[in-house]
């Protein structure tokens, strides 16, 4: 775990790096950036879109960016951010509502909980969520799977929090952790992660906390909390329309739609190592063909093609058409947070708060990791939108990462996730997450905190822990 301390002597030299204002005073502007973005945001309820760039602009001209170059900071950053965000998210949404339409995520559901027994419907639930998860948004994947939630909850009886809190869980972990969600997508490209090799650090510390934080958790307070099933959404489980006209598709082929971008990302992971140590020409045109095919905006595309043919199999092309397009307008304002993320960020390294925090931090002694974690966890707490904790750290700590030049890609990869894992921990109040799952499964604020909230910090806690013990370790 590389710690600052240890790494400053890496920063520019002096002549370098020529800020307005001494590192003192630079903090104190990222200090009150900060603060007054929270007060937009959470007092005045400016969307935080508009917070973010007025902030940005504020910003840059507090620390005496040239007028001429204030706007093209403010668009390189955002441009940056947007190039593969936009992307991805999109594609991503796309593919979610494909699975959702076509009556995927009922099949994939009822096949688990068949195989895995009545015992093990939680879990059956929560890997469902976990696959359902990686292309769709926490909320999107939630409200689908609730009716089958409460389904499974009738059928075998006990608390619903038994069966829904594994299932939602699992998809707090997924959209925290794994691209292509807005949040690790958007901080991976700010700080420079391979987000194939985020995919896959993401899964390894995601699952794993997942079964601690999010099934054991979920199942242990479920059955000391009795909750009952409510009657919202009580007319059963989901069907897909027209099923006589459009039969659902198979459980193999939901799986592997859900397994295909992820098996062509790991090829294009898989390849670049394999080239770096030699074992394939690194040069050779089939290695950079196989490559392309596996960076994440090609393999998504490939799979929201794919999926086209074979779920849209009995439509028109205009039905087809429609429901694409009707993906895209629940992420768009997702995605122009997260660009307007990216804007902020590139102010801040244009302005050199990046290497006064890192200064500061010297003396602090923290390793980045734990004051990435930690920043993430403090805007988290204060302003509860998950995806704005993790863009705003991830701009805070940008300058100070591209200033080090000496962390690996693992190091970058396992500081996203930590970043992520600040971002998901003390759900509260003041987070949509709290309301919509409190209200949907029927509970008061006392419970939803006593459940929902504890689940959110422990998978946050947990999550941080194997991502720096990975970062350690590799």
């Amino acid at each position: 775990m590389t710690s600052l301390p240890s790494i400053l002597s890496h920063l520019p030299a002096a002549d370098e790096v020529q800020p307005a204002y001494s590192a003192g005073v630079l903090l104190l502007v990222a200090v009150a950036a900060v603060a007054v973005l929270l007060f937009l945001i959470m007092r005045l309820r400016l969307h935080a879109f508009v917070a973010l760039v007025l902030v940005s602009l504020v910003t840059a001209l507090v620390t005496k960016i040239p007028f001429a170059e204030v706007v093209p900071t403010l668009l390189d950053g955002f441009g940056s951010t947007l190039a593969s965000v936009a992307l991805l998210v999109g594609l991503g949404a796309m593919i979610g509502r494909l699975l959702e339409v076509s009556g995927g995520a009922q099949v994939l559901a009822d096949t688990l909980v068949a195989r895995f027994g009545e015992h093990r419907a939680p879990l059956a639930l929560g890997v469902a969520s976990l696959l359902f998860g990686f292309p769709i948004f926490f909320d999107a994947g939630l409200v689908v799977m609730l009716p089958i939630i409460f389904s499974v909850a009738r059928r075998f009886g006990g608390s619903v929090l038994v069966y829904a809190l594994p299932a939602a869980g699992a998809f707090a972990v997924m959209h925290a952790f794994v691209p292509p969600h807005p949040g690790p997508v958007a901080a991976g490209q700010i700080l420079g992660a391979d987000i194939g090799l985020l995919v896959l650090v993401g899964l390894v510390v995601g699952i794993p906390t997942w079964f601690v934080a999010a099934y054991l958790f979920g199942t242990f307070v479920g059955r000391r909390i009795d909750v009952a099933v409510p009657e919202l959404l009580s007319g059963g489980a989901h069907e897909p329309e027209g099923s006589e006209e459009h039969p659902a598709p198979a459980f193999g082929t939901v799986l592997a739609l859900l397994l295909l971008p992820l098996a062509l990302i790991f090829l294009n992971t898989g390849l670049n190592t394999l080239g770096t140590y030699e074992v394939v020409d690194a040069e050779a045109t089939w290695v950079g063909l196989l490559r392309m095919l596996g960076e994440t905006p090609v393999a998504l595309l490939v799979t929201v093609l794919v999926a086209t043919v074979v779920l849209g199999r009995g439509r028109s092309k205009a039905d087809v058409e429609e429901l694409l397009n009707g993906a895209l307008a629940p992420v768009c304002a997702i995605i122009l947070i997260t660009g307007a993320g990216g804007m902020f960020g590139g102010v801040l390294r244009a302005s050199g708060i990046g290497e006064a925090l890192a200064g500061s931090l010297e003396d602090v002694g923290l390793p980045v990791i734990v004051a990435a974690f930690l920043v993430a966890t403090a805007l988290r707490v204060a302003q509860g939108s998950a995806t704005v904790a993790l863009t705003t750290t991830a701009g805070l700590l940008a300058p100070t990462i591209e200033a080090v030049g000496t962390l690996s890609s693992i190091d970058l990869a396992c500081i996203v996730v930590a970043i992520a894992c600040g971002s998901t921990v003390l759900s509260h109040v003041n987070d949509s997450g709290f309301w919509l799952v409190g209200r949907f499964l029927g509970m008061d604020v006392r419970t939803t905190l006593r459940t929902w909230t504890v689940m959110e910090t422990l998978i946050g806690v947990v999550g941080f822990a194997l991502a720096a013990t990975v970062s350690v370790v590799l």
